[in-house]
């Protein structure tokens, strides 16, 4: 039962007990009742509204993660996902102005530097040292 036939039910009680609306307290308990009845009304009014509100937000969510699917593709954090993305080689830089850690992919370190996202200072790699191994 909702608010609104619980309402409903208290004025058919207060119709069947036949309360006199000339006694202060029949005057009363009238009012109570007509301000109980326009209370489940804006309730139920509110509720409906929410649920219209909570299909829209939902709407909106779903269209979201499509969009982040769209733009982001399929990449991720987990190093345990089984996407392939755990094979990525990695390297942790300390940028010596400011300590901050950052970390790199091969192909960043390959383009010869980069600034320190946190100080500006810029970072450079020197590849020479790994084609000379190679060479020999």
């Amino acid at each position: 039962m909702n608010i609104t036939e619980k309402v409903s039910y208290i004025k058919g009680l207060a119709e069947g007990l036949s309360l006199d609306e000339s006694t202060k307290e029949g005057k009363l308990l009238s009012a109570i009742i007509d301000v109980l009845d326009d209370m489940a009304h804006q309730v139920e009014e509110i509720d409906m509204d929410l649920s219209d509100l909570t299909d829209v937000v939902s709407d909106i969510d779903d269209a979201v993660a499509d969009i982040e699917d769209d733009f982001y593709g399929d990449e991720c954090d987990d190093d345990e996902c089984g996407c392939g993305c755990e094979d990525d080689d990695l390297y942790e830089i300390t940028c010596p102005k400011c300590n901050n850690s950052i970390t790199v992919d091969f192909d960043v370190i390959a383009a010869g530097g980069i600034l320190c996202p946190n100080c500006g200072e810029p970072l450079e790699f020197d590849l020479s040292a790994l084609e000379d191994e190679e060479d020999e």
